[in-house]
């Protein structure tokens, strides 16, 4: 018998069904990987066009708002001021908070707070003055005392961490029966728009309820937040506004109050007259973002508005994006010799920093005072922006624009003021809420501040100056630091990582 062996390496025999099979498998995973892919063009054609729609859509009504031009005889300035003294006792000197709560006391028909931060969280072991819980108790005494008075109190999702906890103090406001109302911000446009495209689409949906689990990193003494609060934190955007409105007079602020930033050196201004209405439409436009709420309207009482009309101050109240507006146009048109103060918490806007070095370069002596951006409520941080914006502006301009550090120590120099000292016209100062970068200018937060124009040795012309001097030239105090003292030699990470945040919108600032 004759045996055939097949070598090892023979083909096996040919199987049509076998071939048919493998030629199917192949043709469905084409099949699935063109589907995949398909499905994954369409996910990026649609995020790219969420984020093309939530950057540039519509403002909802009343947001970036400019008032009429309208003169006063008198704008109060305050300022609270926290700094070493000659022999390094770190002084307090507060006089924002004081003045809320004595317009509280003067109000008799209504009060509009609308508030960034008002909570008294903080981390473990740290002890500040107790001044939301002072303004809250005020607030809800003043109401009992006048019952019908209608007391409105506008603040940020940030108070109730995004939904995960309920603010004792808000809550208690309400109970007394002030109308408390938390700023929705959603209708408004996109800062962190890769990330927001995200969220919009897949993680909106399952809402904010439910019980708080993860640690808050921001006051690690409050409520534990929900992983979907710390998700919609991500979009950072905010109502960022500072203001106190009454019949009689309204105080716009760069400070919070918030037990944290008691100590943070801040700015305000006081003024009178039928601008009180114009502020009243931008805080009706706030609370509309969050539902049908009506605010107090002013009335305009004949004698006392012609008092504040035929004044030598000129003012403006302004808004979101007409703040940019204002900046620009009055860094724009300083002219040679006059002299660009700031005092200013964050600079981080493309647009600011080219019309300032601009200026330089025509002969304004420009003096920039910032905040470190060392620490926040406690914690360290690592100097973005300013530290680069600094370095990036006294070597572009060849070291004409003049920097110096406010001499923080824990706390923060909060202040977000413009102040141009014209030799031949008014001076010109524009002050509030608003720091100058993208998100603060650029319509994606809730912002305001106030645009003043003084004759040159005017009384209020006195005080910025006076402000200014005395903390340049550390009169009576130690208020501000050389550049070198927070520039270091070499800051080219933070360079880098300031100019990616910036390019991808992944900021806090």
């Amino acid at each position: 018998m004759t045996h055939h062996i097949r070598s090892q390496n023979a083909p096996e025999p040919y199987n049509a069904h076998t071939a048919s099979r493998q030629l199917q498998g192949k043709s469905r995973k084409r099949r699935v990987l063109r589907w995949i892919l398909a499905a994954v063009c369409l996910l990026i054609i649609w995020l790219a066009g969420v984020i093309v729609y939530q950057t540039h859509k519509p403002l909802p009504p009343g947001i970036s708002y400019e008032s009429p031009l309208y003169h006063v005889d008198q704008v109060r300035f305050y300022r609270d001021l926290t700094y070493p003294d000659s022999q390094g006792q770190v002084i307090n000197e507060p006089q924002i908070t004081n003045r809320m709560m004595q317009i509280i006391d003067e109000s008799r028909e209504f009060l509009v707070f609308d508030l960034f931060l008002f909570n008294d969280y903080k981390h473990k072991g740290q002890k500040f003055p107790t001044v939301s819980k002072d303004l809250a108790d005020k607030l809800i005494a003043h109401k009992k005392r006048y019952p019908q008075m209608q007391i409105v109190f506008i603040t940020d999702q940030i108070n109730t961490n995004y939904g995960s906890a309920p603010n004792p103090l808000l809550e208690a406001m309400k109970a007394a029966g002030i109308q408390v109302v938390v700023t929705n911000v959603d209708p408004l446009r996109d800062s962190n728009p890769i990330y927001s495209a995200v969220w919009r689409t897949f993680i909106q949906w399952f809402g904010q309820s439910g019980k708080g689990w993860i640690p808050n990193l921001m006051a690690n003494d409050g409520p534990k937040v929900t992983a979907r609060s710390y998700l919609k934190m991500l979009n950072v955007k905010a109502n960022h506004r500072k203001v106190v409105v009454s019949e009689k007079t309204a105080l716009v602020s760069s400070g919070n109050v918030h037990d944290a930033s008691a100590y943070h050196s801040n700015i305000a201004f006081e003024v009178q007259g039928p601008i009180i209405g114009d502020i009243l439409k931008s805080e009706q436009a706030a609370a509309q973002l969050s539902g049908d709420y009506r605010l107090p309207v002013y009335a305009a009482k004949s004698e006392n508005d012609q008092k504040h009309t035929l004044g030598n101050i000129a003012i403006r109240y302004l808004t979101e994006g007409k703040i940019d507006k204002y900046t620009l146009l009055e860094i724009n048109r300083a002219p040679q010799g006059s002299t660009l103060w700031m005092g200013m918490f964050y600079l981080a806007d493309e647009k600011v920093m080219n019309a300032l070095l601009d200026a330089a370069d025509r002969g304004v002596n420009i003096r920039l005072l910032f905040d470190p951006n060392q620490n926040a409520f406690g914690q360290d941080k690592i100097g973005i922006p300013n530290r680069p914006v600094a370095k990036e502006l006294t070597e572009r301009s060849g070291g004409r624009i003049a920097v110096r550090w406010y001499n923080t120590t824990e706390e923060q120099y909060h202040t977000k003021l413009m102040y141009i000292s014209n030799p031949s016209g008014n001076s010109v100062i524009m002050g509030g809420s608003s720091n100058l970068t993208p998100r603060n200018l650029d319509n994606y937060n809730l912002e305001n501040d106030l645009w003043i124009s003084v004759p040159r040795g005017d009384a209020l012309d006195r005080q910025l100056a006076g402000y200014f001097d005395r903390l340049w030239n550390n009169t009576d105090g130690h208020y501000s630091l050389d550049l070198s003292a927070y520039q270091e030699k070499s800051t080219w990470f933070k360079d880098f990582l300031f100019r990616v945040q910036k390019l991808l919108g992944f900021t806090t600032f």
